[in-house]
């Protein structure tokens, strides 16, 4: 009878898996593997700083270069979320892959079954691996990345350009942009609520980098635009160049011609009732006729609109109904003054001044803290000039609309020759007054607060 050996069985510890693999021979191999994947981690992020961050300069040198790089980076370029999702997949992938082979290596020297080195490992797994993936492969690529954008760009062309065709990389990204796609499609309905005070705000983050002061305040306008209402920008009733309806042809043409103004409001008897609008235009064919002609037939309807009309809508109004002009009324009926359509053009762009407007400064500077300015001044134009930030006079000014107006609402009275107040640590004082109204205001304004 034939006896034979029981079989011989191979036991493994299982808390050692890497013996038949030669452990000594893995740690040195895992460890430069290691330094491979953090380096294209690193060019995977510097990648996406330099090929987001190419500026107007950058992509003009890229036009003018011929060379198979540069034609390169301007393909990647045309699809921007195809570029990004290979950036990104691969980033995300090599970095799994430094984490996983630092905790073999890390199993080696600290094995899980000592009980005395739990924090330590704990340590080592959360904040070190972390700390060296963020250092190496996210921080200092993206500085560098920031300051050089062209030169890391040609250099990570090529290999975007290959990682993108590369499965299985390739179809998680076609996976990725057409899964965003959808979800965009299906929200495109979903407005974005940007209100002003947040583009107040990036208005302010943007002021200190490089720009010029008409730029930017410029889209402090447009910014302003959609809040400002009619009364704010308005002729007062006391600037407006009116005429009363029985007057001559004679009378009406020498008014013309001393007020030098292209529409002429006509009202019967007092300001607070007009009539109509004269255009100066249909008067030409009369211009040489030695009689008297009919001059009321060519009036045209006013178009009439309250003091908290916001511009943005007037201007659309304007627009619609192609005038230039309207008559703002308050809530009794009564003129308060008008608003042209180049009044509501100059909150964006500025003053726009033609042949006809007078230079005359409206305001003294004495020195950069220190202006003389009419009481009849406008607050948006006291606002402009002395650049000083108006969220607390509009709080402040009632039914005032120009800076001797603000006074009297502040102090319930006609302040006197050097009475004064302080509001917003702007002080105003008063330089001359009558029984009727304030004349002339001298304003100081805090030495934090420097006209631009």
């Amino acid at each position: 009878m034939l006896i034979t050996e029981p079989p011989s069985f191979i036991f493994i510890d299982q808390a050692e898996p890497l013996i038949l693999f030669g452990i000594s021979n893995s740690v040195g191999i895992y460890f430069f593997v290691i330094l491979a994947l953090l380096f294209i981690s690193a060019m995977m992020s510097g990648s996406e700083s330099a090929f987001f961050s190419l500026g107007p300069k950058e992509l003009d040198q890229l036009k003018e270069d011929e060379s198979s790089s540069s034609k390169l980076i301007q393909k990647l370029l045309d699809k921007p979320r195809d570029l990004l999702a290979t950036i990104l997949i691969t980033n995300n992938m090599v970095n799994v892959g430094v984490v996983i082979l630092s905790s073999f290596i890390l199993n080696e020297f600290f094995p899980t079954s000592a009980e005395v080195n739990h924090l330590l490992r704990f340590l080592l797994d959360v904040i070190g691996i972390t700390f060296v993936i963020l250092l190496t492969g996210e921080v200092l690529p993206k500085i560098y990345a920031n300051k050089h954008p062209l030169l890391i760009a040609k250099l990570t062309s090529k290999p975007l350009f290959f990682l993108s065709k590369l499965p299985p990389i390739s179809w998680i990204r076609i996976v990725l942009v057409n899964g965003g796609a959808l979800v965009n499609k299906l929200n495109k309905n979903a407005a974005i609520k940007i209100t002003s005070d947040d583009l107040e705000q990036a208005l302010a983050l943007t002021k200190e980098e490089n720009g010029s002061i008409e730029e930017h305040k410029l889209l402090e306008g447009i910014v302003r635009f959609g809040n400002t209402e009619a009364c704010q920008i308005m002729k007062s009733r006391m600037e407006i160049s009116a005429i009363e309806e029985n007057v001559s042809s004679k009378e009406l043409l020498a008014f013309i011609l001393e007020s030098g103004y292209s529409r002429i409001p006509i009202y019967s008897e007092s300001l607070d009732n007009v009539i109509g609008i004269l255009y100066i235009k249909d008067l030409l064919p009369f211009l040489n006729h030695p009689d008297e002609f009919e001059w009321k037939q060519m009036v045209r309807k006013p178009f009439f609109i309250p003091e908290n009309k916001k511009i943005d809508d007037l201007l659309k109004e304007f627009q619609q109904m192609k005038m230039h002009l309207a008559i703002v009324v308050d809530e009794y009926g009564g003129a308060s003054g008008l608003v042209t359509l180049e009044d509501i053009l100059e909150e964006i762009v500025g003053d726009i001044t033609d042949e006809f407007d007078e230079t005359e400064l409206v305001y003294t500077k004495v020195d950069n803290h220190t202006y003389i300015f009419e009481g009849r001044t406008a607050l948006v134009d006291f606002y402009k000039v002395t650049s000083i930030d108006s969220k607390e006079f509009e709080q402040l000014k009632g039914e005032s609309d120009t800076l001797g107006g603000f006074l009297i609402e502040q102090a319930g009275r006609i302040l006197k020759n050097n009475e004064f107040i302080i509001c917003n640590q702007v002080k105003m004082i008063v330089e001359s007054s009558d029984k009727r109204r304030i004349k002339m205001i001298k304003c100081i304004l805090p030495q934090s607060i420097e006209n631009e």
